[in-house]
């Protein structure tokens, strides 16, 4: 019998939940240690995967199937591949850093961790699902922990914070579940098999089918977030604790992206091609719309939370490109390597960002950027790591933010050569939100009022470098992680054309 490794991935933060509920709630310190563990014991079985993988594959790999509800051939099916692995790693890795960016939430600790680590579960199940009834089963299963997170341990708006992002991700879920029971009464034998509605691609063709195709469109676009079913995220994102703004930036925006790559292209390839002009400009106005948003922000949260709608746009942008009719194969698969590769960088650096974020929040108790001045010459090192961050997502070569969006640009531009050239300005607006954030956060005579303010601690370093270092890593030698993703986007590719 193979050794249950994706089981175990998923549902080893589950097994501390009735560990945490059964500790007396006053003991803080226990109930983070736990936490702590079963995320750690997640990132190293996780590591393991990471060394075990094989490269040279296309299809799943460290299969696990078997009935789950035989009279609606509805089955337990993990797998994961080129197209899941990178989240996989993240998704841990990121749950891990986020206990200790917790360790100041005094108000509900044991309800917080409980919820913290279901969540975990459920972002982690979305990724290796494969059989599409169980893929919905745990991207409902994120959504009510994360309603609670926010509108329980969230600022002064929290609870219509939580509501707006309860409401937009229930509808998206309406419009998801309507598409997979169409899928299930067209195939015969009825199959919520991904693999398998793949397989009967051919005879998911035609309008009405296109039709389903914007629904499941729309139900993840509200998650990446996309123009313009945009608006919940910043709200929620300025209301959420630093930890769960961390995994919303960091996971659950990715879990729309990865979404479209597994099942909308590759069941729907027809209805991909008809759609992806649109999709194109849909991700253009997300990087250009998007970035000129973030340069009116004030709150240093609603500023990165601006940005990642910006920078998500890049994925909207790859994934059209290689959908689009006519596009050659290479152009295909570099667009599509950096729609996936964006992914993943962006979630390294947006959970750089936000961390930063809650570091500066939990000394001077407000995120007005106008508000600060002079930092660098009291806070050099956590002005150093902000810069890092910063120039990260700007995309400067030798930093990882930099290969995906090139990616992206050298598949786009054959195909969509003025919609490319306009989201290039997102690059230059990028530039200017940040380093005139920098300006007015770092530079000048130092605001009297922080003068005592204390240096970024361990801790806070801790969670911030981890990530650091695979920013810097994919961004000197992107074969890396290009190598894990490279022969399941071909396969993807060969699905469109």
């Amino acid at each position: 019998m193979q050794f249950p490794l994706l089981t175990l991935l998923i549902f080893l933060p589950i097994i501390g939940v009735p560990i945490i509920l059964f500790l007396p709630k006053h003991w803080h310190k226990t109930i983070r240690w736990t936490a702590i563990f079963f995320t750690a014991l997640q990132l190293l079985l996780t590591i393991y995967l990471l060394t075990a993988y094989r490269t040279d594959i296309t299809g799943f790999q460290f299969v696990e199937q078997t009935k789950w509800i035989p009279p609606f051939n509805i089955e337990y099916y993990l797998g994961v591949d080129g197209i899941s692995i990178l989240m996989v790693i993240l998704t841990p890795l990121i749950c891990f850093l986020g206990i200790f960016a917790s360790w100041n939430i005094n108000k509900g600790v044991k309800g917080y961790h409980i919820l913290y680590l279901i969540l975990d579960t459920g972002m982690m199940g979305v990724f290796l699902a494969l059989d599409f009834f169980l893929f919905y089963v745990f991207w409902e299963v994120t959504l009510l922990p994360m309603y609670f997170l926010i509108g329980v341990w969230g600022g002064p708006r929290r609870e219509y914070s939580a509501i707006k992002f309860f409401l937009y991700t229930l509808f998206g879920s309406v419009l998801m579940l309507l598409v997979m029971l169409a899928f299930y009464f067209n195939t015969d034998p009825h199959t919520f098999s991904i693999p398998k509605l793949i397989e009967l691609r051919h005879i998911f063709t035609g309008t009405g089918w296109l039709i389903a195709f914007i629904g499941l469109y729309i139900a993840f676009a509200i998650k990446v977030p996309a123009f313009p079913f945009h608006t919940w995220l910043p709200d929620a994102h300025t209301e959420a604790p630093t930890a769960i703004s961390v995994i919303l930036a960091g996971i659950l925006l990715k879990m729309g992206v990865y979404g479209l790559l597994r099942i909308s292209l590759p069941v729907l390839p027809e209805a991909s091609q008809s759609f992806a002009l649109t999709m194109a400009l849909i991700g253009m106005i997300n990087i250009v719309y998007g970035a000129l948003c973030t340069m009116a922000q004030k709150d240093m949260k609603r500023l990165i939370a601006y940005s990642s709608i910006s920078h998500m746009g890049f994925c909207l942008l790859g994934i059209a490109a290689a959908c689009q009719v006519g596009v050659t194969a290479d152009s295909a698969q570099a667009a599509l390597n950096g729609a996936v590769l964006q992914m993943f960088n962006h979630g390294c650096i947006a959970g750089m960002l936000f961390l930063i974020a809650g570091v500066i929040y939990d000394r001077a108790h407000h995120r007005d950027i106008n508000g600060f001045g002079g930092l660098a010459s009291r806070m050099p090192l956590y002005a150093g790591m902000t810069s890092f961050a910063f120039f990260a997502s700007m995309g400067l070569p030798g930093l990882s933010g930099f290969i995906g969006e090139i990616l992206v640009f050298l598949g786009a531009f054959k195909v969509y050569s003025a919609i490319t050239i306009v989201s290039v300005s997102g690059v230059v607006l990028t530039a200017g939100y940040f380093l005139w954030t920098m300006q007015r956060m770092f530079l000048g005579p130092l605001n009297e009022k922080y003068k005592d303010l204390p240096e970024i601690n361990f801790r806070e370093m801790f969670t911030l470098v981890p990530l650091g270092l695979i920013v810097l890593l994919v961004g000197i030698y992107p074969m890396s992680v290009i190598s894990l993703i490279t022969k399941s986007v071909e396969y993807v590719v060969t699905l469109v054309k």
